[in-house]
């Protein structure tokens, strides 16, 4: 028992970590159950998917003014006249029937964007845990990805300017895109958060504008992939395992929270060239490993 907490723990710092960082949490996680890993396999994976949600939750928790329509002062601001002679409980009704339109305008895109990945991970979820979870897999797209980052950012220091800073006008037909962008994270390795942020970037969101709409998109994106796995996992775990995916919600969202913190606060005067650079001597670490192993 006190082993399987072990193994939780340096689970969920680990998805607590690289959940938000553009280096693939999930790749990582894959790699360290090459040596602290829950069994059985498939409590493993589903696992590993699951406590996604603490992570996501600090997302919410962080973001939540930005991220709530009926937010007390974002409607004292756009009906000053009429909401200011209401009493307490006509204040609350009139939140509810006058959601903020700039707020609302940021969740269609959300939910747009997220179209693409619910289509596709319905489809092939089942085809990617089978296939797709291996550590070569992981090591290949580190790599790859490590490339287009640096690309990336390289090319982003001719720009003078972004063209979208702000979430709520960019054109609906570039949030498509960029949701196309982030099903490129359902092949292990990738990383939602670098092929969202790049994809955003390439299509012209600033760098914090790019990674705050990956933040969103997670949201109903890994709610959708936790609740699959809850939904396919309810009745064949134990009391026990559903315990142990507790503590590792609760561990990844206390994690998630100060790493999101300082990652926001380190990408506006930074690149994400390091990360580029990071996943490529990993990608290098893994391959020679299990070349040799």
């Amino acid at each position: 028992m006190i082993i399987n907490l072990i193994k939780v723990l340096i689970l969920s710092i680990v998805e607590g970590v690289t959940e938000f960082l553009p280096v693939s949490s999930t790749g990582h996680l894959i790699l360290v159950n090459q040596f602290v890993k829950l069994n059985p396999e498939g409590f493993s994976n589903a696992f590993n998917i699951i406590i996604q949600l603490g992570a996501i939750l600090s997302v919410v928790v962080i973001y939540f003014q930005k991220l709530n329509p009926w937010d007390r002062e974002k409607t004292a601001k756009y009906f000053p006249k009429n909401y200011q002679k209401l009493n307490i409980q006509s204040k609350a009704y009139f939140r509810l029937s006058h959601p903020d339109p700039k707020t609302m305008e940021l969740w269609k895109r959300v939910v747009v964007g997220v179209l693409p990945a619910m289509a596709l991970g319905l489809l092939f979820d089942d085809l990617i845990d089978e296939y797709l979870f291996k550590p070569m897999v992981v090591a290949a797209m580190l790599l790859i990805w490590g490339l287009v980052i640096i690309s990336v950012e390289k090319k982003n220091r001719n720009k003078k300017g972004f063209a979208y800073d702000n979430l709520a006008t960019v054109p609906y037909r570039t949030i498509i895109a960029i949701g196309f962008f982030q099903t490129l994270a359902m092949v292990p390795g990738t990383s939602r958060s670098a092929a969202t942020i790049m994809g955003a970037m390439i299509l012209g969101l600033s760098r914090q504008a790019a990674a705050e709409f990956s933040f969103f998109l997670a949201i109903p994106t890994m709610l959708g992939a936790t609740a699959l796995k809850v939904v396919k996992n309810f009745s064949g775990f134990t009391i026990y395992q559903w315990g142990l995916i507790l503590v590792g919600m609760v561990l990844s969202f206390a994690v998630a929270y100060v790493v999101i913190k300082k990652f926001m606060a380190y990408i506006r005067n930074n690149d994400f060239i390091p990360f580029g650079i990071y996943r490529i001597i990993l990608s290098i670490i893994v391959f020679i490993y299990f070349a040799l192993a």
